[in-house]
């Protein structure tokens, strides 16, 4: 039984750390993007990359760190995430419907960066490049903590060794 409620207070560990810090992450990468000195553009380009997708929305349209296409409307998105991720850290429900709903949006997001037709989310948000791989990486992770690991807890809950 302790070993048991050890599990489950790992697991409620883990699912609100993975919350928070991946909130945290996406809300400094929002507020990134609307500093200049985090945002560069493409050496010898006047407005943005030669072979970037043209965007209806091209407010702010630059690379954050220099790697990754954003624009003003795509930093509001990663505040938005990042603030839902921060206040979803507070309770084990909260984080794991986050962490899961993170999962699977990201991981159609990563899917859409790599179509041709989506890659900009039809004219208003960058998700080419980059972002394919940031968003693809950070969905799986989201996918192993919010799907793979709670099921290892019902997993534990099943078996009981006899002692």
């Amino acid at each position: 039984m302790q070993a048991s409620s050890d599990l489950i207070k790992r697991t409620e560990s883990l699912e609100r750390a993975f919350a928070f810090i991946i909130g945290a992450l996406f809300l400094l990468v929002g507020i990134a993007g609307f500093i200049p000195g985090f945002m560069t553009l493409p050496a010898g380009s006047p407005d943005v990359a030669v072979d970037a997708p043209r965007l209806l929305l091209d407010d702010g349209y630059g690379y954050v760190l220099g790697l990754f296409p954003t624009n003003l409307l795509h930093n509001a998105v990663h505040i938005v995430v990042g603030v839902l991720g921060l206040a979803s850290a507070t309770s084990l429900s909260g984080s794991l419907v986050y962490n899961r709903g993170f999962a699977i949006a990201y991981a159609l997001i990563a899917v859409m960066g790599l179509l041709p037709f989506t890659n900009t989310t039809f004219g208003l948000m960058p998700i080419f490049g980059n972002n394919v791989w940031f968003n693809a990486l950070t969905a799986i992770a989201a996918a192993y903590v919010g799907f793979v690991k709670p099921s290892e807890l019902k997993n534990a809950d099943s078996f009981s060794p006899e002692i």
